[in-house]
């Protein structure tokens, strides 16, 4: 599973990643974290406003950072 965090880097986008890394610890499961800050790329989702979260080429939230049990659902 390869996880993508969208972002500029600012606050709100570390602590999805962090949410998200919780998650996955608490589910037991292998996945890849990439963190993506071209404004290029992150445009090519379609995301307009950060930060998302996408979980193999889906986005499955943006324009906010969910808990870590709201991204387990999407694990």
């Amino acid at each position: 599973m390869i996880i993508k965090v969208l972002g500029s880097g600012c606050s709100s986008c570390k602590k999805l990643e962090e949410n998200t890394k919780k998650a996955i610890k608490e589910l037991g499961i292998e996945a890849t974290i990439e963190k993506v800050t071209d404004f290029k790329e992150i445009m090519a989702y379609g995301v307009m406003k950060t930060p998302a979260l996408v979980i193999d080429e889906k986005v499955k939230i943006m324009g906010r950072v969910p808990s870590s049990d709201e991204i387990k659902k999407y694990l």
